[in-house]
């Protein structure tokens, strides 16, 4: 049972940096400024909920998919980093969310259901360094009772990240209209930034491989 601790620790830790529920926080008020309170629960509720199914089934089979379709993790953060420019450059146009200014709500469901999955949940929160913790972890966990404190860390830490976004409404609420086209615009550059990191990570090793070969 003391081996558990620090096991545990270690999980809450890694996957805490790793999905760094702040750092998704204000790309998620600059997404969801125009939506309704009840429309910005809904996309945080269905980003946590997507992440953490990913998270779970890569866990448990992520080894396997990826040496049966022959993927490797970097690939994975070259495709996050070209999926986070897109959004960043958007971003930097102030376009996103333009469909929030209608009043048709199969649009706006859409939008929801569009932004929640990619890229909120998709590479935001479960982005490669989440996936491959989660591999890894699996592995390492000997035992029942390892893996239960793998799964069950993991929903407390993404319950955390549902607060988080959700408490992030009242920021947008406080800094109005202009205060969040503002932030889009500096979230965009930041996030472009994140997605030249992301592609290089991932494009370094493939090249080095390459050569070394």
């Amino acid at each position: 049972m003391t081996d558990l601790y620090p096991f545990a620790l270690l999980v809450f830790t890694s996957f805490f940096t790793l999905i760094n529920p702040l750092g998704t926080m204000p790309i998620f008020m600059s997404m969801t400024a125009s939506l309704s309170k009840q429309r910005r629960k809904q996309t945080a509720k269905k980003a946590t909920l997507v992440a953490f199914f990913t998270i779970i089934a890569f866990a448990f089979s992520g080894q396997i998919l990826f040496k049966f379709f022959g993927i490797s993790v970097n690939s994975f953060r070259i495709v996050g980093g070209v999926i986070f420019f897109a959004m960043g450059w958007d971003m930097l146009q102030a376009r996103l969310g333009s469909i929030k200014h209608t009043d048709d709500e199969q649009k706006i469901d859409a939008y929801v259901d569009d932004i929640s999955i990619t890229p909120l949940a998709i590479p935001m929160i479960c982005g490669p360094g989440a996936i491959t913790n989660a591999i890894i972890l699996m592995e390492d966990a000997t035992d029942i009772s390892q893996k239960a404190v793998l799964i069950s860390t993991i929903a407390f830490i993404l319950f955390l990240t549902y607060i988080i976004l959700v408490g992030a409404s009242k920021i947008t609420e406080k800094i109005g209209v202009t205060g969040n086209k503002v932030m889009m615009r500096l979230m965009g550059l930041i996030v472009m930034v994140i997605a030249v990191e992301f592609f290089f990570s991932g494009l370094k090793p493939i090249i080095l491989e390459i050569l070394n070969g």
